[in-house]
């Protein structure tokens, strides 16, 4: 059903860097503007649209069209297996569907979002004479790392080591924001170079999220009471554009009832509360079979109960966890998190996934794989103060003793240390529904942002 014209405010196109956790999140940023009586246009892939059934089953809002370009991009199975390809197709091909998707758009877009990975956009809505806002996927903490790294001018040869070595290399600052850079070096990644021979992920990035100083502004997916220090920090450093704290974008209460009645929601719905640890990881990267076997007998080692969402849930891995677990080949995230029985989370750290934690008020086991995991692994464990981190980031792996120790430490909720980490993780799940509450800091900054983009304020 379309939208009548006279019934929206203003037509706003959305581009989501094609991965599930940029498209997830500007897909739920499109319903909070269709809110506010925007008409939104979300653009994405053939194969994105027929994945996203899961994610979102229908009725989207009537002012929410999803509109499709064809797979230019190597499909998302096979992502994880050649990162660099997939890059490559994101940044040379992409562009000019999605250009020519927009030029055929009725009403045109008075304005565009586009993820702050997608450098053809500006060039697009300059074409077009239209506004365009940047969306930062990641944490504020991580995009101030990068502009610390920028400010102190590495040269390319500098930059082009780091690659190599790794940005733990780069020395932190004591209350600077070094510390939060992504580790350009992965175990579980070995093809970590992209578009240009030679030139490494943490170089390219740079260069590619280099255009959000041409934007109308920035969006964040966070709030402001989670990373107060960076936000403050971006205050004043005086930032080219203005920029907008609008998170988190975590599922709301009538996506978690499409799932209630999944089988593994049956399962959990038998177990005590809070004893059960929900397991998940990468839904790309690939993760060695003797890698699945350690952290299978180390989660059954550990005693606790778990529901483990992986990709590979092979009668051999359903063997190994024993009684007190459940491998399933996937379920729905947000949905497992919120629920009562589960009371800790093993996590990669990706951004999307630890504001979901953080949403349902559920401790989390770090168990970072690449790049911003691992600061925002840092934020949990150091910052927060809401988890514990599995492993140690100077090697790759991990041994089924440590997994179960680890699994112990935080699922064990009589002891002081689990205590404290639930205390505080319930804490900032109070801010994180607060901010997006009427009159709250997120649901206020995505009024501001919409008056900005569409130029109904100074």
């Amino acid at each position: 059903m379309e939208v009548p014209r006279s019934a929206v405010n203003g037509h706003v196109a959305v581009l989501p860097y094609p991965g599930r956790g940029h498209i997830n999140p500007m897909i739920r940023l499109a319903r909070r503007l269709a809110a506010r009586g925007l008409l939104v246009t979300v653009v994405l892939t053939e194969e994105w649209l027929s994945l996203l059934s899961d994610s979102f089953p229908p009725p989207l809002s009537a002012a929410v069209r999803l509109r499709t370009i064809p797979d230019v991009v190597p499909s998302e199975r096979g992502r994880g297996a050649d990162f660099a390809s997939f890059i490559q197709s994101v940044l040379v091909r992409m562009g000019g569907p999605v250009a020519a998707l927009l030029a055929e758009l009725d009403p045109p877009p008075d304005a565009i979002i586009a993820d702050s990975m997608l450098p053809w956009a500006p060039l697009i809505a300059h074409r077009m004479g239209v506004p365009v806002a940047a969306f930062f996927p990641q944490a504020a903490n991580v995009f101030l790392a990068f502009q610390e790294l920028k400010t102190l001018a590495v040269g390319r040869r500098q930059l082009s080591e780091l690659d190599q070595t790794g940005s733990d290399t780069i020395p932190g600052n004591g209350d600077g924001f070094l510390d939060h850079l992504p580790k350009a070096a992965s175990g579980h990644l070995a093809d970590f170079i992209t578009h240009s021979a030679g030139e490494g992920m943490l170089k390219a990035f740079m260069d590619g999220i280099a255009w959000f100083s041409t934007a109308r502004c920035l969006l964040f997916n966070s709030f402001e009471e989670l990373e107060r220090r960076a936000f403050d920090q971006l205050l004043r450093a005086n930032l080219s554009v203005p920029f907008y704290p609008v998170g988190p974008f975590v599922p709301d209460a009538a996506e978690d009832e499409e799932a209630a009645t999944a089988p593994c929601c049956k399962w959990l719905d038998s177990q005590p509360k809070s004893s059960v640890l929900y397991v998940s990881m990468s839904s790309f990267l690939p993760v060695s079979g003797e890698e699945i076997k350690e952290i299978a007998v180390g989660l059954r080692m550990s005693g606790h109960r778990f529901l483990w969402a992986v990709r590979d849930a092979t009668n051999t891995v359903r063997e190994l966890i024993g009684e007190k677990g459940m491998a399933v080949p996937w379920c729905d995230q947000p949905r497992m998190l919120r629920h009562p029985s589960v009371g800790g989370f093993l996590t990669h750290c990706g951004w999307n996934s630890t504001l979901e934690a953080i949403d349902a008020g559920v401790p989390m086991l770090t168990f970072p794989l690449m790049w911003d995991q691992y600061p925002n692994s840092k934020l949990v464990v150091e910052d927060w103060k809401i988890g514990l981190r599995l492993g140690d980031e100077e090697k790759d792996g991990v041994g089924r003793e440590e997994v179960a120790r680890a699994v112990q430490r935080l699922m064990e909720l009589d002891a002081a240390e689990s205590k404290e980490l639930r205390r505080r993780a319930m804490e900032l799940k109070e801010r994180s529904h607060a901010a997006l509450r009427e009159k709250g800091s997120s649901a206020m900054n995505l009024d501001a942002f919409v008056n900005h983009l569409l130029g109904k304020a100074d």
